[in-house]
């Protein structure tokens, strides 16, 4: 029986630091970012804030309007958290995220929405796709989540008049005013008593993304879902298409104990009479999507004849050649590649998407915007540094099957492992899968607790790697770790195993290239 508690994204978590708000007009310490994101501050919640600090300039009234946004949903608690004096997770039901946009004006259904769930990219599928829809002159709204760097990132919108891909992520200002409209709509809901309680991270992120897509007058938004689908406080939208991605055992204490489990709630996505887009893969999840599909009378958009074995190709799109080049690698990026092309075939052939062209499906492909996958950076002393977001078992073996390629046996280049992981991960199994990839003599693992209070401990972390007798060292940082495995020149360096550990490393090494 599938165990759901929670609408949203187990992934929010109020101790993620945001180290990356170097971009803001003013450059926050370390110090006070730390500050707004330890979860304590809880003197906003459930009043207005409106006119609560004060300082001299408008830059700073930008700057301090959206720390206290920030310091404010932050404040709400980590998602999946009992509240005060109970013991039971919180428990979630999608009419509350109704009734909070219902308040706000039903902003979700003043543009047309495409959802994508699944276990393992379902992110990248709807980074591609948006790209694909901004590429064709459409005004596109993309809303993912965790956030690597700033909570921003999680809404972006199309820019005009700018060279390239144009989705950019919501401004500070309008980011802080639509956090105040929705707090203040959620706060009246609970004194009138329509709310049990306040509405939690995610959601309000969600409605304030709906709300500026509505107020940003966008045509089309590709929107990822938090966490499994059926539950997900997405799921109020009302989407042209339902994309479904590779599905796998992860977060098993809510979404269920089987892949067969995991699918239902991934499939309660689709709508009666709907259009699904999935591929083929593990028969359980194919059985179980396939007969809520069925139930709902859902019609299967074909896949299969944009499947490719390599990065770059040429297929038949609409009788007519496409050159497909894409900037995100690895076998399964080919997948969630296929996915996002059959996507954009269903809506240019019968959801009258007709600016959709075989130049801009091209164009999108090329400028797709989707870091820390597989994302390659050079480091110091000639090393290659490569980030990549795996953290379940999964997402590792895909992974592995890069690396495979990458450490051919005339690599002779040093390898390092930058490993960490949260506690409620498969740890083990991950170690076994990646671990042996590092054991040449020159190679090292290095084990770093990552910077969350749900983080593995390093104790946790060695006693994975001692059970399958592999060395390893210890550091109370990422920076440690990178400084260490970059004094070796020449070497290729992996850092993997957790969003939070790749986001803090990947803006301790661009800093304000961000």
């Amino acid at each position: 029986m599938s165990k759901i508690f929670l609408i949203g994204d187990l992934r929010d978590d109020p101790h993620h630091r945001l180290r990356g708000d170097s971009r803001s007009v003013l450059q926050p310490t370390i110090a006070a970012e730390r500050g707004h994101n330890d979860g304590k501050s809880t003197s906003h919640i459930g009043g207005s804030r409106r006119g609560d600090r004060h300082c001299v300039g408008e830059m700073c009234h930008t700057f301090m309007r959206y720390q206290e946004a920030v310091d404010h949903l932050y404040a709400r608690g980590y998602e999946l958290a009992p509240r005060p004096g109970e013991t039971s997770p919180r428990e979630f039901d999608l009419n509350h995220m109704r009734i909070l946009a219902g308040a706000l004006g039903d902003p979700q259904l003043k543009f047309s929405s495409i959802l994508s769930a699944g276990t393992n990219g379902k992110g990248s599928t709807a980074a591609t796709l948006a790209s694909i829809l901004d590429a064709s002159a459409y005004k596109t709204g993309l809303y993912t989540s965790p956030h690597l760097s700033r909570i921003n990132e999680r809404v972006q919108t199309s820019a005009q008049d700018v060279p390239g891909n144009r989705l950019r992520s919501i401004g500070d200002d309008a980011f802080a005013r639509l956090d105040v409209q929705v707090d203040d709509a959620a706060t009246e809901l609970v004194r009138k008593g329509a709310l049990p309680h306040s509405p939690s991270l995610f959601e309000v992120v969600t409605a304030l993304a709906f709300l500026h897509f509505a107020e940003q007058q966008v045509e089309v938004a590709v929107i990822e879902v938090g966490l499994g689908g059926r539950l997900d406080a997405t799921n109020i939208v009302q989407p042209l298409v339902s994309l479904i991605t590779d599905i796998a055992l992860d977060h098993m204490e809510w979404l269920g104990s089987t892949i067969t489990e995991i699918a239902r709630e991934k499939a309660g996505i689709l709508r009666p009479k709907g259009i699904l887009v999935n591929l083929l893969q593990h028969p359980d999840a194919n059985n179980s999507i396939d007969n809520v599909a069925v139930s709902l009378d859902v019609r299967p958009a074909r896949t299969e004849r944009f499947q490719a074995m390599r990065n770059q190709y040429t297929i038949t799109f609409a009788d007519r050649c496409l050159h497909v080049n894409s900037p995100l690698l690895g076998e399964h990026q080919r997948r969630n590649l296929a996915l996002a092309l059959a996507a954009a075939h269903e809506l240019q052939k019968n959801q009258r998407f007709t600016k959709i062209t075989q130049s801009s499906i091209e164009q999108g492909i090329r400028q797709t915007h989707w870091p820390a996958r597989l994302e390659s950076i050079l480091g110091d002393n000639n090393s290659r540094i490569l980030l990549d977001v795996a953290h379940n078992p999964a997402g590792i073996w895909t992974l592995r099957s890069y690396l495979s390629s990458l450490f051919s046996s005339d690599n002779v280049a040093p390898r390092h492992l930058i490993f960490g992981a949260l506690r409620d991960k498969s740890i083990q199994e991950m170690a076994q899968v990646l671990f042996p990839l590092f054991t040449r003599p020159s190679d090292r693992i290095h084990l770093v607790a990552v910077n969350n209070p749900r983080a593995a401990s390093l104790d946790d972390l060695k006693a994975a790697s001692d059970a399958i007798d592999t060395p390893t060292s210890t550091h109370v940082s990422i920076a440690d770790a990178l400084k260490e495995a970059q004094a070796t020149g020449n070497s290729i360096i992996v850092i993997a195993g957790s969003l939070y550990l790749v986001a803090e490393a990947r803006t301790l090494l661009l800093g304000d290239r961000i």
